[in-house]
């Protein structure tokens, strides 16, 4: 499988070139599936649901399905949160996968770089970060793309491939 990182601080573009790659890579005919990290508390079902009120109930695993769409959500109910590894064995096969956040997890990543959100780099202390896409100049010993220029990260993901 196929796995490439979009890592960076809060409000440096993550989600947005994110975004941008899977569709230039979808454009592209590949498949490709998405997993987004978050540090804080995630709920994608509300409470008066119908499958909220099954998890609410207990349930570990709830399935709601329609005509367009899935989704499976698991209640950890104390369990240590999953892996990158294990998430990835969960997805269904794919071209690529765009993986937003898991800033510590040692699979190659882009880092996304702002000047208004710029931290501290976190290339500095990552050697599993192979390219920086930003809007200003930085000190990168390896490949550096303007953060606007998707194709061209595209092209540079797709010549890089993971397995």
């Amino acid at each position: 499988m196929n796995v490439i990182g979009i890592v960076g601080w809060k409000n440096s573009g993550k989600t947005t070139l994110a975004s941008a790659l899977i569709r230039e890579l979808t454009g592209r005919g590949l498949t490709v599936n998405s997993i987004k990290h978050a540090h804080h508390g995630v709920d994608v079902d509300q409470p008066g649901t119908d499958s909220y009120t099954h998890r609410d109930a207990g349930a570990r695993e709830v399935i709601l399905a329609g005509g367009q769409r899935f989704a499976i959500m698991h209640e950890l109910q104390g369990a240590p949160e999953p892996s990158l590894d294990e998430l990835l064995e969960r997805l269904g096969p794919c071209d690529w996968v765009i993986v937003e956040g898991f800033k510590t997890h040692s699979h190659r990543k882009i880092e996304a770089r702002r000047l208004e959100s710029a931290g501290t780099p976190l290339f500095k202390d990552d050697a599993s970060i192979i390219a920086v896409a930003t809007d200003y100049d930085v000190d990168f010993q390896g490949p550096v793309f303007d953060i606007n220029q998707v194709s061209a990260i595209a092209d540079f993901i797709l010549d890089t491939p993971s397995l």
